[in-house]
């Protein structure tokens, strides 16, 4: 696939726009001893049905006539490898591989008022609630800046599998796919299809190399002559360092990572279910090969994917074919290579659902699909509500307590949590902590500071630690 110049040059200039505003921000906390070195997010966009997942309640099989408020799940239980801890059917090969980790069921997501994805999303991704008088940046993009590259030649931070043209939410979901005002140097690699990557990171073989340098040269002009040229000189400069990052990419043997054709043929079938499982399998060479960050999202579309307003049975299985074999095989190819130790790996999503309620029990919100009071055709089964109380999130690796559950919620509805609540601040404190960066680490900007947790008041909870 080849890059469009124009899609380049509006996402490159929308990101710096993002960035260039105030002096170049800079760190006063230092970072602290972690285990983990780098982490790959498995974001589940949309919204997964945690009671579908990783949190199943009473089973109750589809009839015509049935009451909708007797439906808490449309799978059956099934055991895991860990005693005693079951998940839903369909998910058998990361039920063989939950002793390597924790699930965690208490999560809870902010209370932003109406229910909108990308703000759940904005909200998770950066651990600030929108809007912000400053361009906050992506969780990735402060492990980036922070911990810096381990390998000179391979981006940090990668994002995999988000489509950024989506529609009506897309600008909304572009807001935190960048690194805000730390620079673009710091900002997500983009890779929308990961069959596509070995093509974005080759030099265009109809341009030379003495093009490419003059090319290079004439934008760093067009910069300084540009409205993109009031920002600050540090800025400024972390934008052209993000080109140079490019171009040092693409005359690097290093870029050969990024190849999936060179992946063994029964490795690349395991991981091939969709572009969210070689997306797995693009994350695993990236860690390999020294990158700081990558997330890999089964990709936000408004009523499709996790997000189940009707069909949702059918949906939630299909979207379970998609996700099981290649997340586990992840966590085995990188326990197998011994760097799952060394690499945080988490399964996460912005909210939850629920049949009923929309939001969280004594603070619902105006619902926003019509659920009936008795289902009549197989498309009703399943159909889900946005729930905010619990949320499902499995963590692996990085000093991560193995074959672990932290958490509970109540059997019956509402199935809101009842024991170990861990809201966002208090979760993106435990994985910054897992990666050495303390939750008050804080940068300065526009001489105030700006904390990795909200107010630097997150709380590590070392319960979820061995």
């Amino acid at each position: 696939m080849s890059i469009d110049r124009r899609f380049f040059l509006r996402h490159g200039a929308a990101a710096t726009l993002a960035a260039l505003h105030g002096a170049s921000p800079r760190l006063v906390s230092a970072p602290r001893t972690g285990k983990a070195d780098s982490m790959i997010l498995l974001w589940m966009a949309g919204g997964m049905a945690q009671t579908e997942t990783f949190d199943p309640k009473r089973y109750t099989p589809f009839s015509t006539g049935l009451a909708s408020d007797r439906v808490l799940s449309t799978f059956k239980p099934i055991p895991t490898a860990v005693d005693g801890v079951q998940i839903s059917e369909g998910l058998e090969k990361i039920a063989g591989v939950l002793d390597r980790g924790t699930l965690i069921r208490s999560h809870r997501v902010g209370d932003l008022g109406f229910i909108l994805h990308s703000r759940h999303q904005y909200h998770w991704h950066t651990g600030y609630a929108p809007p912000q008088s400053v361009a906050c940046p992506h969780f990735g993009a402060f492990v980036a800046r922070t911990l810096g590259k381990k390998n000179p030649d391979i981006p940090a931070f990668l994002s995999i599998g988000q489509n950024l043209e989506i529609g009506g939410e897309s600008d909304a979901v572009k807001a935190f796919h960048t690194a805000g005002f730390l620079g673009a140097e710091h900002g997500p690699f983009h890779i929308v299809d990961p069959r596509d990557a070995v093509a974005v990171t080759r030099p265009n073989e109809l341009i030379g190399q003495s093009r490419f340098a003059s090319r290079r040269e004439l934008y760093r002009k067009m910069l300084a002559a540009s409205p993109l040229g009031q920002g600050s000189d540090a800025q400024k400069e972390s934008f052209l360092n993000s080109l140079d990052n490019a171009h040092r990419l693409l005359t690097s043997p290093a870029a050969k990572a990024f190849d999936l054709s060179l992946e063994p043929e029964k490795s690349y079938r395991t991981y091939n279910t969709s572009r969210f499982g070689l997306g797995c399998l693009l994350a695993r060479r990236m860690v390999e090969a020294g990158a700081r960050f990558i997330e890999v999202t089964t990709e936000y579309i408004p009523f499709r994917f996790w997000d189940t307003h009707e069909n949702g049975h059918a949906r939630v299985e299909a979207m379970k074919r998609t996700i099981d074999a290649p997340i586990a095989q992840l966590i085995l190819d990188l326990e197998q290579r011994g760097l799952l130790d060394k690499t945080l790996v988490v399964v996460a999503t912005e909210f939850g659902r629920d049949m009923m309620t929309e939001g969280k029990p004594g603070l619902e919100v105006k619902n926003q699909v019509n659920v009936p009071e008795v289902m009549t055709e197989t498309k009703h089964y399943g159909m889900h509500r946005h729930f905010t109380d619990a949320v499902s999130v499995l963590a692996f690796g990085g000093g991560i307590r193995k074959g672990s559950v932290y958490g509970e919620t109540a059997p019956e509805r509402p199935c809101k949590t009842i024991k170990d609540p861990i809201g966002i601040e208090d979760l993106h404190a435990t994985l910054y902590s897992a990666l050495g960066i303390a939750p008050d680490t804080k940068y300065e900007i526009e001489q105030r500071p700006f904390y990795v947790t909200r107010d630097g008041k997150g709380k590590v909870h070392d319960r979820l630690f061995a």
